[in-house]
Order: C-alpha cells, then sequence, then structure tokens
C-alpha cells in the first residue's frame, strides 16, 4: 500500500483514500469503467506500476511523470497486447484529478481463450468478454451434441454462475480452463476411464488439513465434483487466509490448476493430509523494499482508518480497492419509499446475492412485525433470536463486513440455525427514516436514539434482539468494524442468553401446558361421566319400554290363547255317561305337570275331538304331542278325522303330553 500511495505522490496527483482510490488510475490511463481498471490490476496481479505501464504508450518501459521530473521503472509496454480504452466523457469519482497529456489508443475488444474438458475430449473455444456463459454453453452444445439443459459448465473460479452472466463481470484471465459435467447422461460404456471419473465425482473426500501458523486441524468433507478453488475458499473462510495468499503442502502434482475438480486431482480416497500458511504478498514485499531502500514523505487528506480497518479483516489493499469499487457500481440495495416492505426485502435479497454471492443468511421476506411473530410468538422450543442487519452502502466498512464477515459459511449456518434474519438499507434518507419510526415503536426511543446516533463509517450494524413477555430487548448491537471470529462470539454469547431464557419459558410453558392438560382431562372425564349416565339411563328406558312391549304381547297372547280355549271347550261335545247305548271310551291323560285329565268318548268320536279337549285344557296340539304308553307312539302324528276305535283308543287308554321341541 505504501508503494501505491507512494506512486501517486511521485506522479503529483493528489491521494484520496477509500473507495476513491483508483482515480489516479484514471488519471494515469484514461479508463473510467471501473471493471477494467480492476481486470486491468487482476491481470499484473495487484501490481500498479506494471498495470499502468501495460496501458500507456512509454519508451524503454519507463513510465515518467509530469510532475517533478521522477521516474519509475516498470515493464515494456505492448501495444498489441494491452491496447488502451479511450477516455470516457464523465467519471463516478468525486474525485478527479488534471489528467496529463497523453496517447490514448482506442480499445479493441478483449479476446477470451477457453480450453473445455469433457470426458476424454477437449474443445477451445475463443470469446470476445461481452458475451455471456450460455454463448460458450451453445458452442458446446454444436461441438458434443450435449443438450444445454444437461450440460454444468463447471470450473469458474468464482463458483457456479448463471447462463445470463456476461464474462467481462467475471474478471477473467486470458486463458481459461473449464469442464463439462452431465450427471443426467450415463457414462459411456465403452470407456472405463469415464466411468471411473463419473464415480469419482460422486464421492466424497475427507480433506485433513493443517493450519502451519496456530498449529489447528480442519476435517473438512467435498464431493468429487468440488473443485480445488472451492477447497481454498472454504479455507479462506476458516483461516482468513486470502486464496492468493495461501501457501499449500500436499497437493498432488497432477493438480496444476484451481478449476479442477477433487476427483481429477488425484487425491487419495478417502482422507488426504493437507498443510495450508500465510506468504507475503508481492505489494507487502515491494513495501518492505521500498521502505529499505528509500524514506517517502506522503501527505494525505485522509487519516487513513478506512484502510486500517481494512487491515483487521485480514485481507489486503487490492481486495478492499475491489470491494469499494463493486458498492459504486451496483443498483440500490432497496428502493426508496417502498410501499411494501416484502417487495423491498425482495430487491434487497436479489441484489445482496447479486453483489455478494448466492452463500448469504437467509432474510426474512416480510414486514418487521411479521418477523417478530415468526421468532417470538410461538412455541418456546420454536422460538429463535431475531438478527436485524442494517446495511449503509456509504459505509468503508461494508463491503469487507458482507463479503467476509456476512457471508461466511459458518456465520450462515449458525444464523439459519438460531436466528431469523430480518435486513434494512438506510442509505436512503426516506428508509433511514422509515426504520427510526418502527424502531422507536418497537424497541423505544433510547435504542431509536442509539442508531440515530451512529456514523456513516460505523455501519452496518447488526443488531441481536430477544423476546420477552413484555417487551424486545436489545440482546447486543455489533458495528461493521469486527472480525468472523469476534462475530461468531458475540452470537454465541447472546444465543446463551437467550438459551437459559428459553429455559425459563419452556419451563413455565409446559406447566401451563400440564395445568391446562389435567384441566382438559377433568373436563373430559365430566363430559364422558356425562355421557355415561345419560347412555345408562337411556339404555334403562329402552329396556323397560321393551319389557313393556314384551308384556305386552304375552297379554295379547295369553288373552288369544284363553279364547281360544274357550271357544274349544264349548265345542266340544258333551261327554257321555259310563253306562251308554254306544261303545265308550276312557281316557286317562297324564300332563308334563304330573297331573291326569280323565274324560270318557264315544268310540266313534274323532281324534280331533281329542286334541280339543287337550287344547281347552291349556295344551294346544301345536306345542305339545301326545303319546301313548304301549306301544310308543306320537298320537299327534296320526289322522285326525279317524275314529277313536280305527286308532286304537278303545275301550281305555292312558296317555301323556309332553311339550314339543
Amino acid at each position: 500500500m505504501q508503494a501505491v500511495l507512494g506512486l501517486c505522490c511521485c506522479m503529483g496527483f493528489p491521494l484520496v483514500t477509500g473507495s476513491r482510490s483508483y482515480s489516479f488510475i484514471e488519471a494515469c490511463t484514461g479508463i473510467e469503467n471501473i471493471d477494467e481498471a480492476i481486470t486491468l490490476l487482476e491481470q499484473n496481479n495487484w501490481d500498479l506500476v506494471a498495470a499502468i505501464n501495460g496501458v500507456i504508450p512509454q519508451e524503454n518501459g519507463i513510465l515518467q511523470s509530469d510532475y517533478g521530473g521522477e521516474t519509475i521503472s516498470g515493464p515494456a509496454f505492448d501495444p498489441a497486447s494491452h491496447p488502451a480504452p479511450a477516455p470516457a466523457p464523465s467519471s463516478s469519482s468525486a474525485f478527479r484529478p488534471v489528467m496529463p497529456s497523453r496517447q490514448i489508443v482506442e480499445r479493441q475488444p478483449r479476446m477470451l481463450d477457453f480450453r473445455v474438458e469433457y470426458r476424454d475430449r477437449n474443445v477451445d473455444v475463443v470469446l470476445e468478454d461481452s458475451c455471456t456463459v450460455g454463448e460458450i454453453k451453445q458452442i458446446l452444445e454444436n461441438e458434443l451434441q450435449i443438450p444445454m439443459s444437461k450440460m454444468l459448465l463447471k470450473g469458474w473460479k468464482t463458483g457456479d454462475v448463471e447462463d445470463s452472466t456476461v464474462l467481462k463481470s467475471l474478471h477473467l484471465p486470458k486463458n481459461n480452463s473449464l469442464y463439462v459435467l452431465t450427471p443426467d447422461l450415463p457414462p459411456p460404456s465403452s470407456s472405463s476411464h469415464a466411468g471411473a471419473l463419473q464415480e469419482s465425482l460422486n464421492q466424497n473426500f475427507m480433506l485433513i488439513i493443517t493450519h502451519r501458523e496456530v498449529q489447528r486441524e480442519y476435517n473438512l468433507n467435498f464431493s468429487g465434483s468440488s473443485t480445488i478453488q472451492e477447497v481454498k475458499r472454504n479455507v479462506y473462510d476458516l483461516t482468513s487466509i486470502p486464496v492468493r495468499h495461501q501457501l499449500w503442502e500436499g497437493w498432488p502434482t497432477s493438480a496444476t490448476d484451481d478449476s479442477m475438480c477433487l476427483a481429477e486431482s488425484g487425491l487419495s480416497y478417502p482422507c488426504h493430509r493437507l498443510t495450508v500458511g500465510r506468504r507475503s504478498s508481492p505489494a507487502q514485499t515491494r513495501e518492505q523494499s521500498e521502505e529499505q531502500s528509500t524514506d517517502v514523505h506522503m501527505v494525505s487528506d485522509s487519516d487513513g482508518d478506512d484502510f486500517e480497518d481494512a487491515s483487521e479483516f485480514g485481507v489486503d489493499d487490492g481486495e478492499v480497492f475491489g470491494m469499494a469499487s463493486s458498492a459504486l457500481r451496483k443498483s440500490p440495495m432497496m428502493p426508496e419509499n417502498a410501499e411494501n416492505e416484502g417487495d423491498a426485502l425482495l430487491q434487497f435479497t436479489a441484489e445482496f446475492s447479486s453483489r455478494y454471492g448466492d452463500c448469504h443468511p437467509v432474510f426474512f421476506i416480510g414486514s418487521l412485525e411479521a418477523a417478530f411473530q415468526e421468532a417470538f410468538y410461538v412455541k418456546a422450543r420454536d422460538r429463535k433470536l431475531l438478527a436485524i442487519y442494517l446495511h449503509h452502502d456509504e459505509s468503508v466498512l461494508t463491503n469487507v463486513f458482507c463479503s467476509q464477515m456476512l457471508c461466511a459459511e459458518s456465520i450462515v449456518s449458525y444464523l439459519s440455525q438460531n436466528f431469523i434474519t430480518w435486513a434494512w438499507d438506510l442509505t436512503k434518507d426516506a428508509n433511514r427514516a422509515r426504520f427510526l419510526t418502527m424502531c422507536n415503536r418497537h424497541f423505544g426511543s433510547v435504542v431509536a436514539q442509539t442508531i440515530r446516533t451512529q456514523k456513516t463509517d460505523q455501519f452496518p450494524l447488526f443488531l441481536i434482539i430477544m423476546g420477552k413477555r413484555s417487551s424486545n430487548e436489545v440482546l447486543n448491537v455489533i458495528q461493521g468494524n469486527t472480525t468472523v471470529d469476534e462475530l461468531m462470539m458475540r452470537l454465541m454469547a447472546a444465543m446463551e442468553i437467550f438459551t437459559a431464557q428459553q429455559q425459563e419459558d419452556i419451563k413455565d410453558e409446559d406447566e401451563r401446558e400440564a395445568r391446562e392438560n389435567v384441566k382438559r382431562e377433568q373436563d373430559e372425564a365430566y363430559r364422558l361421566s356425562l355421557e355415561a349416565d345419560r347412555a345408562k339411563r337411556e339404555a334403562h328406558e329402552r329396556e323397560m319400554a321393551e319389557q313393556f312391549r314384551l308384556e305386552q304381547i304375552r297379554k295379547e297372547q295369553e288373552e288369544e290363547r284363553e279364547a281360544i280355549r274357550l271357544s274349544l271347550e264349548q265345542a266340544l261335545p258333551p261327554e257321555p255317561k259310563e253306562e251308554n247305548a254306544e261303545p265308550v271310551s276312557k281316557l286317562r291323560i297324564r300332563t308334563p305337570s304330573g297331573e291326569f285329565l280323565e274324560r270318557r268318548f264315544l268310540a266313534s268320536n274323532k281324534l280331533q275331538i281329542v286334541f280339543d279337549f287337550v287344547a281347552s285344557k291349556g295344551f294346544p296340539w301345536d306345542e305339545f304331542k301326545l303319546l301313548s304308553t304301549f306301544p310308543r307312539r306320537d298320537v299327534t302324528q296320526l289322522d285326525p278325522n279317524k275314529s277313536l276305535l280305527e286308532v286304537k283308543l278303545f275301550p281305555q287308554e292312558t296317555l301323556f303330553l309332553e311339550a314339543k321341541e
């Protein structure tokens, strides 16, 4: 950084720190597009002298200043490989130094070379940087005969990208290596190597990575389709060592490209050991060299806090520049005077993803009141803390905080498990006033005044809110000048307080539910008792009604029997005397109760008369049968129209009655 600032002073340009530092690049080269300036610096490994020499026509490779006659050595300029863009009529920077008089060459479209590997084939693609990723896929579709919908284009140093992404926005080097995955297509049976590679892509590799400086070991799982670049980015989240400052040991000799997937890199399966440490960046090396060779007195309009703050996060100056410029060229995070908070947060989430990638906290879409309902007004076991992220685009800490802290996988995972995250953008005055009104209503005037008095450079803010029975309590206010470890520690500290309160709430809720359950059980038992009593009463009533009905039927049947008996008794012929001119048969009939019925009948009387006599005594012949003794026979089975003489019941006979089955 001292080398960069020294160069500015030597060239006579006013020095302004922060996001305006690209103004001297504009002054030297005429490049007003910040994307082009970033790409140029990345191509030269963030070597400012080499970047300026690459676009300014010069003699003998010397960059000469028009102010003071001092010269700075740099690499020779090649017009064919480094065309210079024409100056634009306006600049997005508030600072614009006097433009030295130089010859500017019109910028030609930048060509990018891609070598795309698919199974055992390599396809070379050359496109302008104004083309999109989808156009590369269209060319590959014609060459490889693979539908675009089945094609996954991997190897991008920034992670997965959309088909609509413009290549220029990815800041790619001239030569790039990519590879195509087709997980939905079966591998060809003729190629055993392709089948083995496809199998390796589906395997998980355990990487045991040792952080050399702190002697700490990390066990990380990655799929075979993950790239070496993705591994290095994950290690950056854990160790705060930027990818280009990472010094590795243990990678196989075949792992020559960061875009290579782990399945192709030759790693040991299932475990592989690696060691990572920090190495000095080229800027730091040049800074030490210049401090030893000369003592340059630099004057600045700023106190330098912007850069000092940025160094606390473990990132170098180039990263601060890139992220600051990213904020300048992006659209607002949230529309001003948005009628619906949900629509405003939808735009906030989309813009946040476009700036910092898809790995970020899941922002709650809805009003602040709805976020309260989701976090606090549920069962005690399901409650969470509410994290309110307050964004401010004009703060120099915003981009570092978002990209390095808020988007760290450990922070994202912890927030998603334990917090409801709600966000708001305070860049616009109208949105700021709107949030302060909400804050005053929900948290009181003290919290609102605290946020109102925060300076711009103290943003972004992270408010940790815990819901209580009577009010909502602000547990912690985290400012933007923090680190990943400190942020995680403060989140965990808030979680400990919340967990203790949650356990008390769970206990109270369980006791209340137990009391309510007892009351519900008592009410249910009382209800069941009433139903049982009612059922018994109804059953008794039905039983009484049935008994009454049966009694009525029985009475009716008895009355009917009595009427039949009387009618039969009246229809019987008179009993003949013992001394009669006609032959007389004397019958003696034993009843089931042991009593005997005796009567005389004329021998010429029909057997039916005997049946009527027995029925008149209460023994109807359809219920009882009349049996003789010797020989035993069922008289009721004989023809009732025959006479007693014909059925041999003459002159006397003893019979007995037996109930039919």
